[in-house]
């Protein structure tokens, strides 16, 4: 059976990220290593799944980070338009795809790869770049071969021949400006954004690690037209992580110190950057 949820108030919620501050360093005792900081944090307020169950508001998300991270965040996932034609693993792969570095190895020698993380504001090394097309009001992944890198020469012959020869092969993938927006909206219209600071210390001989809270932004009310600038300014990047046998997902991501320029609305709890 769940675990029932018990109300608690924005203010009432803010006053446990303070206790959790003054609290200092905290051991970790979550398992794993990208979700510790998130999972550790919805332990220490009692909340049981990511959803904040305040009442009388719009629904709040918790994102929490560590401090040091190089890694974008995670906005959501989505599979670009069309849907129908499952566009990553049926277009993007074989078209467009290179042999996986583990091809014939951990993986059949037919297993290719298609790994790339794009934003609107250049083109990467195999020719794509994110479009934001306003007249259409979509956002789209774009294939040029003239800014294809010289090194991938013949992975280009390939590809200009898979475009002739594989059905849909010049479909462009596409997500509309709604879709897109309503997909942000329905999980971080609102929004708890936490960094936490970590220290690996012995104790009886294993290594363990620490967490120190000391940041808390409070976001609300996103904003479609922020969020599709977001996007012509290179601040939003989609990222493709596919291969043959699995496709990991779409991701469309942000670095953390753009992720105010989303909403109408933010405004620094705990520390400062």
């Amino acid at each position: 059976m769940p675990p029932t949820l018990q109300p608690i108030s924005k203010e009432e919620l803010i006053r446990k990220f303070h206790q959790i501050y003054e609290q200092g360093w905290i051991k970790n005792t979550r398992a794993g290593n990208d979700g510790a900081v998130g999972n550790l944090l919805e332990d220490l307020l009692g909340i049981p799944e990511n959803n904040l169950p305040i009442p009388n508001a719009a629904e709040w998300e918790l994102k929490a980070q560590r401090a040091r991270t190089t890694s974008l965040t995670t906005l959501f996932h989505s599979e670009p338009s069309p849907t129908a034609l499952s566009m990553v693993p049926n277009v993007l792969l074989p078209v467009f795809g290179w042999p996986h570095r583990e091809a014939g190895a951990k993986y059949p020698k037919t297993e290719r790869s298609f790994r790339a993380t794009l934003n609107a504001s250049q083109f990467s090394d195999r020719g794509f770049t994110v479009n934001v097309n306003d007249k259409e009001r979509k956002i789209e992944i774009l294939f040029d071969a003239s800014h294809v890198e010289s090194r991938h020469d013949q992975w280009l012959l390939n590809v200009k021949r898979n475009l002739v020869e594989i059905p849909n092969a010049n479909i462009v993938p596409y997500w509309g400006f709604s879709d897109l927006f309503h997909r942000v909206a329905s999980k971080l219209h609102n929004c708890f954004y936490v960094r936490a600071q970590e220290k690996v210390e012995s104790v009886n001989g294993r290594r363990q690690s620490f967490f120190w809270y000391n940041y808390v932004l409070m976001l609300s009310d996103l904003n479609e037209d922020c969020f599709i600038q977001a996007f012509r300014d290179g601040k939003i990047y989609v990222d493709f992580d596919a291969r043959t046998g699995h496709n990991h997902g779409t991701k469309v991501r942000i670095n953390h110190r753009d992720v105010p320029s989303l909403y109408k609305h933010s405004k620094v709890i705990i520390g400062g950057e």
